[in-house]
């Protein structure tokens, strides 16, 4: 948990005893409170912002706006796309689109896409 190790989580511990003696369990309950609030309060931005933006975005997540969790959804899962029986891509050009683990042979040309020139 935030590279803290047990010895520094300890020491963190009687520090916070020191510091707040027989007062720690309240302000536990405090800081408990503020970041139930804090929660709520995002969910309830989140709820605001699908509801403002329509119908459309009912299924909006706002981990979608990582661009991360962008690239992995829209690119890299592509279901649609048909796959022949060597798991390799059909293409317009080429009878098959060689797959990303198919290595090519000693003097074999690998594909060539005219569009993409």
């Amino acid at each position: 948990m935030f590279d803290v190790g047990v010895g520094e989580m300890a020491m963190l511990a009687v520090l916070a005893l020191v510091i707040f003696g027989d007062k720690l369990p309240q302000v536990a309950g405090q800081a408990g409170r503020m970041l139930r609030q804090f929660r709520q309060m995002a969910n309830n931005a989140k709820a605001d912002l699908q509801e403002g933006l329509g119908p459309e975005f009912k299924d909006f997540d706002i981990n979608d706006l990582n661009p991360k969790t962008f690239v992995r959804k829209h690119l890299l899962e592509d279901d649609d796309t048909p796959l022949n029986s060597k798991g390799g891509v059909f293409d317009d050009e080429l009878s098959y689109a060689k797959a990303p683990d198919d290595r090519l042979d000693h003097g074999e040309r690998p594909p060539f896409d005219v569009e993409a020139t």
